[in-house]
């Protein structure tokens, strides 16, 4: 591989802030990107009792979010595998239209059958979303000055997390549901066109062998993986025959995806990709994140509608403390390892500062004071910042650009998929725990059906029930955070033996010598000081260097020879 050199020449200021111009608007085009996808995950959690009601649908109501989480599992690999092959440009602007066509659908759904498929069109593009906006970051900006932008990426996913739900009550109380698919069409289509007009990448002619046996066995592993996250213990009972087959099935076609990676010409996942000791560890701790952010997401809104009284669209904006906790440490990581170069501190700390605030969590009792929770969200919040990022660029380091987008995608893939389960065994906890303690506690007949117990239902009752059952919620699910205490200081020891190797400060050429001008001017158009002059020099002055960098090139093959 040729790598580009930072040597630059001046240039006028007009030219700098031509190359602003464009990395401003690529960039904008790929966060509307990351957010349609992330809020899609869980925008419909607070909708889904009426959109139900209306499509007369209650029976089939898990699979609209299941439908989501399906296709877009199946096809992160898919599109980051097809990234290194064909180009990006093509590909994202493809997702983002499929996209926009599911919400279409969504939006004019007349009944469940067509918005189960509106979702799964969805789920088609959305896959591809998050994972060709990292990798496109990756075409464009070297990895040490990449930091800087997978921390914003990080703030929008933390807040697409909380304001989900929240946008999904406020359409549904307000101008109607179908709005949570309307909104998606005029963001969708200027992501577009920022995209078409401003994304210029280095092309691809590869002759593409699609691995077809390994995307048939993944895709029946990951739906049978999803179904038992998302159907045990509350569709069916984990000891039921549908989950025991669909832990067979997931069994027994992960190994044979296996198989079919180490034959594939062109794997989806390859397996050489294990053989990174930093891309190993940095997928573990991004899983280990995984579970304990998507687990406290799931249910600390209904503990806090229970225990503190408040109703559901409150309990949302309390969660904002967590996400105004990742954002900080997000943006301000990201600018740190830009700066020092210094990352490995960063998940060390982050493990740290999860267990603690887990400690904390696990403290929780009905008289805590509501402040004092939301600190401890924030410390929650906080620790996962601190390297949700970071550990991507782990991942996207330990490659050459060339590979940056079947690795990011394998590390996305695991992530959620340990999410997934992770959500489900905390889950899992919580309600068996819960029930246990209200049949316990509950006098004979006195607290009515504990299966409708509401919110609003419980502050209607007498002070000793109400107190009864608040306390049941409490007692079942701050102990779950302490049972995640230890995964915690697992994730710890695991990043200790991360290898800091330097981010790469240069951008790689393409195979015939070619890179593009935005990837040039990308790489230091947001260095610190000198870096907007050096946008602008390196627009002028690229075919300079180019010719160097060939000439150079040129030169070693003939001693060479």
């Amino acid at each position: 591989m040729v790598t580009r050199s930072s040597t630059l020449a001046p240039a006028d200021g007009a030219t700098a802030a031509s190359g602003k111009r464009h990395i401003g608007a690529v960039f904008a085009g790929l966060l509307v990107a990351m957010l349609l996808s992330s809020l899609d995950q869980t925008i419909f959690s607070t909708a889904l009792p009426t959109i139900v009601g209306e499509l007369d649908g209650v029976n089939h109501m898990l699979w609209v979010t299941t439908a989501y989480l399906v296709t877009a599992t199946i096809m992160m690999p898919i599109y980051g595998k097809l990234g290194d092959l064909i180009g990006r440009k093509g590909l994202f602007i493809g997702a983002l239209a499929i996209f926009v066509f599911g919400s279409v659908i969504g939006g004019l759904a007349p009944d469940m059958t067509w918005l189960i498929i509106a979702r799964a069109v969805q789920g088609i593009g959305g896959g591809g979303l998050m994972i060709l906006a990292q990798a496109i970051i990756a075409d464009v900006v070297p990895v040490r000055e990449r930091s800087k932008y997978m921390g914003f990426m990080g703030a929008v996913f933390g807040i697409s997390s909380v304001a989900g739900p929240l946008l999904g009550g406020w359409f549904t109380e307000g101008v109607g549901w179908r709005w949570a698919f309307w909104i998606n069409i005029p963001l969708g289509l200027a992501a577009i066109l920022l995209a078409a007009i401003y994304l210029r990448l280095p092309k691809h002619d590869t002759k593409v062998r699609f691995d077809i046996w390994g995307t048939f066995t993944m895709a029946i592993a990951v739906t049978s993986i999803i179904l038992i996250a998302s159907w045990g213990g509350v569709e069916y009972d984990w000891s039921s025959p549908t989950i025991l087959a669909l832990i067979v099935v997931a069994a027994v076609f992960s190994g044979a995806f296996v198989f079919a990676e180490h034959k594939a010409a062109e794997p989806l996942i390859p397996l050489r990709l294990f053989k990174s000791r930093n891309f190993v560890l940095a997928t573990i701790a991004g899983l280990i994140i995984g579970i304990t952010m998507f687990g406290t997401l799931a249910y600390l809104p209904t503990y806090l509608q229970m225990v503190t009284g408040v109703n559901a669209t409150e309990s949302g904006l309390l969660m904002v403390a967590m996400v105004v906790g990742l954002m900080t440490t997000a943006i301000l990581t990201g600018q740190l390892a830009a700066r020092t170069g210094r990352y490995k501190w960063m998940p060390i700390a982050s493990m740290g500062v999860i267990g603690v605030a887990l400690a904390l969590m696990s403290t929780l009792t009905v008289t805590t004071p509501l402040w004092l929770l939301l600190c401890y969200l924030f410390l929650l919040g906080a620790g996962v910042g601190l390297a949700m990022q970071i550990l991507v660029l782990v991942v996207q380091n330990s490659f050459p650009d060339s590979q940056v987008g079947t690795a990011t995608a394998a590390n996305n893939f695991f992530r959620e998929i340990g999410a997934s389960l992770g959500a489900a065994l905390v889950g899992a906890l919580f309600t068996s725990r819960l029930t246990d303690l209200l049949s316990e506690r509950a006098p004979a007949g006195g607290a009515g059906d504990l299966n409708s117990f509401t919110p609003a239902a419980v502050n209607e009752l007498p002070d000793p029930i109400r107190d009864l059952i608040v306390g049941a919620y409490n007692d079942a699910l701050t102990p779950v955070f302490a049972m995640l205490i230890p995964l915690a200081a697992v994730g710890l020891i695991v990043v200790l033996f991360i290898k800091e190797v330097p981010f790469r400060s240069t951008i790689e050429a393409t195979a015939d010598g070619q890179q593009d001008e935005l990837g040039a001017a990308a790489s230091l158009s947001n260095a610190p000081v000198a870096g907007a002059e050096a946008a602008a020099r390196v627009l002028e002055n690229s075919t300079q260097n180019l010719a160097n960098s060939m000439r150079a090139g040129a030169d070693r093959q003939e001693r060479k020879s």
